[in-house]
Formats: structure tokens, sequence, C-alpha cells
């Protein structure tokens, strides 16, 4: 017995930043800054405080004109078609063949398939997309972000839901028991500590099923808990996405492959 199936996918590959700049006034944030983010990795924006982290950051995230220079965001479409078939047995011979595993390559786009299979060759286009729409894949976390303090945690995250989906392997009642706020799901986020507030900010922007995340210093307001809470939902339900954190905070970016350090583009 056999079976086929197609299905697309749509994945921000990449954000590129071409000799970007900033300024406030007659004063440059930064200016010339050439560089690219690729999906499945970590990437730091460091600097002491004042330098300019968060407004590159909220660029990035199309919130703030630049000055200068231009931004790119590429998407990958990608179509593929996979098979899945039972073990063959023949009556004549030796005549058994087992079908392995399939893997995902989403570098070549092919779906490679186990032992005594070729490879199928899938399409896949790439397309740039308008910076005014970068917003359908990206969420971010930040303190200077307000949330909507009428509302319960378990209002917040339903409202958040109609227009930014929650991954829907998570449901919002066990989001908010990961996060350890299960107790005060239906209490008024205006009676919540600053660390509560911070979890439930950290939660809308990890559990958004976006491929890009983006950490404005997230562990802001929150205890040795709250960091350790951190890294587990980093390293739990974000491995695939790119992930971009705007911090002079070593434990909220030891995980980050990459550093950028705004410094450098003064």
């Amino acid at each position: 017995m056999s079976t086929a199936y197609q299905k697309n996918i749509s994945i921000l590959t990449k954000i590129a930043l071409n000799d970007t700049g900033k300024r406030f006034n007659r004063d440059w944030i930064f200016r010339h800054v050439n560089y690219h983010f690729e999906t499945g990795r970590s990437y730091a924006i460091t600097g002491p405080n004042g330098s300019g982290k968060s407004t590159l950051l909220q660029a990035i995230a199309g919130s703030m004109n630049l000055s200068e220079g231009g931004m790119e965001y590429r998407i990958s479409n990608i179509e593929y078609r996979t098979e899945e078939q039972g073990t063959r047995n023949k009556e004549q011979g030796t005549g058994n063949k087992e079908q392995g595993t399939g893997n995902w390559e989403l570098e070549t786009g092919n779906w490679k398939q186990g032992t005594g299979n070729k490879e199928q060759k899938n399409k896949k286009q790439e397309i740039i997309i308008l910076p005014e729409n970068i917003f359908q894949y990206i969420s971010i976390a930040a303190p200077y972000l307000e949330l909507i303090e009428e509302m319960t945690a378990k209002e917040f995250l339903h409202f958040h839901n109609q227009f930014k989906p929650l991954m829907s392997s998570v449901s919002i009642e066990n989001i908010l028991s990961i996060i350890g706020l299960e107790k005060a799901m239906d209490k008024q986020i205006r009676y919540f500590s600053s660390g509560m507030k911070q979890r439930l900010k950290l939660a809308q922007a990890v559990f958004s099923d976006v491929p890009v995340l983006l950490l404005d210093e997230p562990c802001t307001n929150l205890d040795a808990s709250g960091y350790e809470l951190y890294h587990d939902l980093i390293s739990t339900y974000c491995r695939w996405k790119l992930i971009i954190v705007s911090s002079n905070d070593a434990m909220e970016m030891n995980f980050c492959q990459e550093k950028l350090n705004i410094m450098h583009y003064k």
C-alpha cells in the first residue's frame, strides 16, 4: 500500500541589511551596516546602554524607518511531494525492500529518502517580501511593549491568537502553565507583578507560529527562575527559528552563535 501527498510551506530564510543607517536629527545611531541573518541561527546585537541596539532591532522589525540603505526579506516557498510505502514482499527470491525514514533538507529543497530510493527534487521558489509585510513573519518581546491590562492573561492570549496565530501544538492553558501563570490565568493583567508581565510578553512572542523571534532585553524584571524559564522556552520551542537578541546581559544571549557589536557601526 502506498500514499502520496503534496505540501506547500513558506519560510523566512534570510534578512539582509544593505548599507543601512539610522539617525535622529544630526546624530547617527548606526551607519553602514552590512549584515545578514539566516533562519535556524541565533544572533545577538550587543553594545552598551544607549548605543542603539533597540533602534536596530526595531528597524529589523519594520517598525522604524531607516535613514539610509535598505533591508531585504527573503521567503522560500517550497512545494514537495512525499511518499509513504509499506514493506513489499516478493514470493520469488529474497525480494524484501525496506524504505528508510525521509529527512527534509531545507537548504537544498530536496526530500531525501532512505535506503534504496532516489532523492526527489522539489520545487523551491525564493521571493522578496516588502518591509511593510514583515510583521506577518515575526514576533517580538520587549520591556517597552504594552499589554492590555484590562484583559486577563487567558483573554490576552486568545486576543493575540486572532491576528497572529499561536502554535497549534500547545493550548493557551498549557502555555500559561508552562510560564508559571496557570493560577493567574483569569486574573486581570493590571494586578500582575512586573515579572509576571514579562513572562506573558515572552509567551506571546515565543509561542507565535512565525519563523522569526526578536527579543529586546528579554529577561528584564525576571528573577533566577525566570532566566531558567527563558532558556527552556528558547531550547524547547525555538530551535528552528531565526532568533535575534538585543542585550548586553551575557545570560540573555549565551546561546547565540553570532554577535553583531553595534559600536562597530558608528
